[in-house]
C-alpha cells in the first residue's frame, strides 16, 4: 500500500458520508437572477426543465456573470425564461433534435470505449472514444457521427474508459477496493451508497483491509445505472459529511442535480479530494463491462479505487464515482452517477 493510501485508508473509509434528502427545486420560487450561485442556478435548471418541458435546449451556469443560460430555440421560449430570471441564449439545435441524435448514436455507435453527453454551450452533443477505439469501431463510430452533421462532434481521449475500481484500502471487500459514498437511512435504518460496480464485486464489506464485516450490499445496479445500496451492520458512526483528507470534513445537508459550469469537488479513498468543473449531464458511457446511461461528465480526475467516492458541492451532494479515463498525474475525465437517481431508487433519505 503507498503511503498517501495508508495514511488516508482508516480516516476515509467512514468519513466519506452524508444522509441526504433530495431537494424540490419545483416547490420553491425560481431564485432571482442576483442570487444565483452555482447550486441555486442548478436547482432553477431542474425548474426550468420541469416548467418548460421539451421547450428549452440545456443550461449551463456563467461564473462570470453568476447566471443561468438556458438555450432555446424561439421567442416565445426566451421570454419564458427570461421571467425565472435566467438567461435565454438562441441556439440552433433543439432538445428534440439532440434527443433524435442521441437515439441513433445508442443504436449505431455504442461501442466500448465510447461516451457521449451534451453539451449546452456548443449545443451539440460531445462524443468521445478512448484509445482502444481503433479500426472497423472506429470507422463506424466517423459514420455515425458524419451522418448527424453539425448535432455531434467527436473527440479522442488518450485514457481507457473504465469503472474505477481496484484491489486494496478504504472500503475493501475480499476481490475489491472502492470508496463510500454517502451516508443515509432508509426506513431509519442506516445505509451508505457506493458505485453500482462495486456493489456487483463485493457482497461484505469492512472498514480496514482484512477487517470483520461492517455491512452488506442490499441492492446493486449496473450496468443501465451505477448505484448500489450498502447496510451497516455494526454501530459503527455514520457521520453526514464527507472526508476533506486534510484532517476535517465537509458537512452535507441535501443532495441536488449538478450544472454545466459548476465547480466541484470529488472525494475518494486512493486520490484524496480533486477538483474540476461539471462539462456535461446525461451522459452515456459504454464501458467493456456495459453501458450506463444519465452521468454527470466532469474535468476532475479520478483513479482506481475511487469509484464510489463522493461528488460534492459544499454542503450539496450530486454524484458518485463511476469511471472514466486519464488520472491525477496527467489529468482525466470522470462520470459520476446522479445521487438524487439513487436516492429515489431507493427510498433513501437523511436520518
Amino acid at each position: 500500500m503507498s503511503g498517501r493510501r495508508a495514511a488516508t485508508a482508516a480516516a476515509g473509509a467512514l468519513a466519506l458520508g452524508a444522509t441526504l434528502t433530495m431537494q424540490s427545486a419545483a416547490a420553491a420560487p425560481a431564485p432571482t437572477a442576483e442570487t444565483q450561485s452555482a447550486a441555486l442556478a442548478g436547482q432553477l435548471a431542474h425548474w426550468i426543465d420541469t416548467t418548460l418541458a421539451g421547450r428549452t435546449a440545456g443550461s449551463y451556469y456563467d461564473a462570470k456573470s453568476k447566471k443561468l443560460v438556458v438555450n432555446v430555440v424561439d421567442a416565445a421560449t426566451a421570454d419564458s425564461v427570461s421571467k425565472t430570471g435566467a438567461e435565454p441564449r438562441i441556439v440552433k439545435h433543439s432538445m428534440a433534435q439532440l434527443n433524435a441524435s442521441r437515439r441513433v448514436l445508442k443504436i449505431k455507435a455504442s461501442i466500448p470505449g465510447t461516451s457521449w453527453s451534451m453539451d449546452p454551450i456548443s449545443n451539440r452533443l460531445v462524443v468521445k472514444a478512448d484509445r482502444t477505439v481503433t479500426g472497423d469501431r472506429l470507422a463506424q463510430l466517423n459514420k455515425v457521427v458524419r451522418s448527424l452533421g453539425d448535432t455531434v462532434t467527436l473527440k479522442r481521449t488518450t485514457g481507457r474508459l473504465r469503472p474505477l475500481i481496484a484491489g486494496g484500502d478504504a472500503i475493501w471487500g475480499s476481490s475489491a477496493r472502492c470508496s463510500l459514498g454517502f451516508n443515509v437511512t432508509v426506513g431509519g435504518a442506516p445505509y451508505f451508497l457506493t458505485a453500482g460496480h462495486c456493489g456487483n464485486a463485493v457482497s461484505n464489506w469492512s472498514d480496514q483491509q482484512g477487517g470483520s464485516d461492517i455491512a452488506v450490499t442490499q441492492a446493486s445496479t449496473f450496468p443501465g445505472h451505477d448505484y448500489a445500496l450498502v447496510q451497516y451492520t455494526s454501530s459503527i458512526d455514520h457521520p453526514s459529511e464527507v472526508d476533506l483528507y486534510d484532517g476535517t470534513t465537509q458537512a452535507i445537508t441535501g443532495a441536488d442535480y449538478a450544472t454545466v459550469g459548476e465547480q466541484v469537488q470529488r472525494s475518494g479513498s486512493t486520490t484524496g479530494v480533486q477538483g474540476g468543473q461539471v462539462t456535461g449531464l446525461n451522459a452515456t458511457v459504454t464501458y467493456s463491462e456495459g453501458q450506463v446511461d444519465g452521468l454527470i461528465d466532469t474535468s476532475v480526475c479520478a483513479e482506481p479505487g475511487d469509484s464510489g467516492g463522493a461528488l460534492f458541492d459544499g454542503s450539496t451532494a450530486l454524484g458518485l464515482t463511476s469511471g472514466g479515463s486519464g488520472d491525477c498525474t496527467s489529468g482525466g475525465e470522470t462520470f459520476f452517477q446522479p445521487v438524487p437517481d439513487a436516492l429515489s431508487a431507493y427510498g433513501a433519505q437523511i436520518g
